[in-house]
């Protein structure tokens, strides 16, 4: 959270504001026009994240943001690996369509990075 806020809060007033928020996700450089994306995270700044509606996110507007208590960060992995492994979409994983997608499985927090891959014999 600490870092995150020194990182965005460009002014350093201890708050994230409209700007900086959107600053850190996108530079404008001279285009007039907004992509949609950008539009939609301004929206989501002044209906989702800033929600005492003061402009600005504080630090626990802030940590609500980049750690929300109803994400399951283990789950959400375990979801990915199976989307973009699970070649016949059949909702399980063969040995194959693992062995297919190591690469994705070694890289992952779920697997401790690869450590768990090499405790077991399968």
């Amino acid at each position: 959270l600490q870092e995150t806020m020194e990182d965005i809060d460009k002014n350093g007033d201890g708050f994230i504001d409209l700007e900086e928020y959107i600053g850190d996700m996108y530079s404008q450089d001279g285009d007039a026009d907004e992509p949609e994306w950008v539009k939609t995270e301004r929206e989501q700044f002044v209906e989702f994240r800033d929600k005492n509606r003061d402009g600005k996110m504080d630090k626990e507007e802030t940590k609500d943001w980049i750690l929300p208590s109803d994400y399951d960060h283990a789950e959400a992995e375990a979801r990915h690996l199976v989307y973009e492994s699970d070649q016949d979409k059949d909702g399980k994983l063969t040995r194959e369509e693992i062995v297919d997608k190591s690469d994705l499985f070694v890289g992952s927090q779920a697997t401790d990075f690869g450590e768990a891959l090499v405790r077991h014999d399968e």
